[in-house]
C-alpha cells in the first residue's frame, strides 16, 4: 500500500504505486504552493485608485465602473475579452475561456461582482454571445473608453490582450489590486504564456491525461461535424 492513503486500484502494480506515490507527493506540494500563492494575492496592498469612472456601454444603457459593484460586495473581476470594432470574430482562446466562464458565473456572483469587456460594439457582443449559448456574462463595450489602454488590454497601436483585473471597492474609492501579469512575463522552454489557467478548466482537464495539452494544439471557435 503507498503511504498516503490505504487505495489499491483494480491490477496496480508496485512499480505504478510508487511512482504515483512520487506523483501525489509533488501534487500535495503543488497545492500547498497555490494555497500559498493565493494567500499573497489576497495580502497584496491596495493598488493605485483607478483614473476615472469608466463609462461603458451595456445591452441595457451605459453603465459606470462604480455601478458595477453590487451592494455588500467590494470586488470586481473584469476580463478583457479579444474582440476588436473591425475583427469578423473573437479570439478563439479568449472565447472557449468565457465558455468556461459563463457556466460558473452564477455562482461567482455569489461573492464577487464579474464582467466582461471588449472594444466591439455592444450589439456585437450580444449576438456573439447568443450564438455561443453565453446567458451569465454582463458583456461591455469599452469603445467609448480607455479602459483598455489604461488596464492592458490593449497595445498600442490597437491590438486586443487578453488581460484579467480585479478591483476593489474601499472607503468609497475604486482602487486596481491585481492583474494576470504572468501574460508579460517571458514564459520558459515549451510554455505558452498561462496566465488565467486558475479560471479554466480546459487545460487543466487536459493536463490530467497522457496526452496532456498536445504540442501545438489551441481551441477553435468551432470543430468539424
Amino acid at each position: 500500500m503507498g503511504g498516503f492513503h490505504d487505495k489499491s486500484f483494480p491490477g496496480e502494480n508496485s512499480a505504478y504505486r510508487q511512482a504515483r506515490d512520487e506523483l501525489l507527493a509533488a501534487e500535495l506540494d503543488l497545492r500547498r504552493q497555490v494555497e500559498a500563492v493565493a494567500a499573497k494575492r489576497r495580502a497584496l496592498p491596495l493598488g493605485g485608485p483607478v483614473p476615472q469612472d469608466y463609462v461603458f456601454d451595456s445591452a441595457s444603457g451605459q453603465i459606470r465602473l462604480s455601478e458595477l459593484f453590487a451592494d455588500g460586495k467590494d470586488s470586481l473581476v473584469i476580463y478583457s475579452f479579444m474582440y476588436a470594432p473591425d475583427d469578423a470574430a473573437p479570439c478563439p482562446m479568449c472565447t472557449a475561456m468565457l465558455d468556461s466562464l459563463n457556466g460558473s458565473a452564477p455562482h461567482i456572483r455569489q461573492q464577487v461582482n464579474l464582467a466582461v469587456v471588449a472594444k466591439a460594439p455592444v450589439t456585437t457582443l450580444e449576438a456573439f454571445a447568443l450564438s455561443r449559448g453565453w446567458n451569465d456574462l454582463a458583456l461591455l463595450s469599452s469603445g467609448g473608453n480607455t479602459y483598455n489602454q489604461d488596464y492592458f488590454g490593449e497595445t498600442s497601436d490597437g491590438g486586443q490582450l487578453p488581460m484579467l483585473n480585479v478591483f476593489q471597492r474601499h472607503d468609497g474609492a475604486i482602487h486596481h489590486c491585481y492583474c494576470s501579469e504572468a501574460f508579460f512575463a517571458a514564459a520558459e522552454a515549451g510554455q505558452h504564456n498561462r496566465h488565467v489557467d486558475m479560471l479554466w478548466p480546459l487545460w487543466n482537464v487536459l493536463d490530467l491525461t497522457k496526452a496532456g495539452r498536445g504540442e501545438n494544439w489551441f481551441p477553435a471557435l468551432s470543430y468539424g461535424p
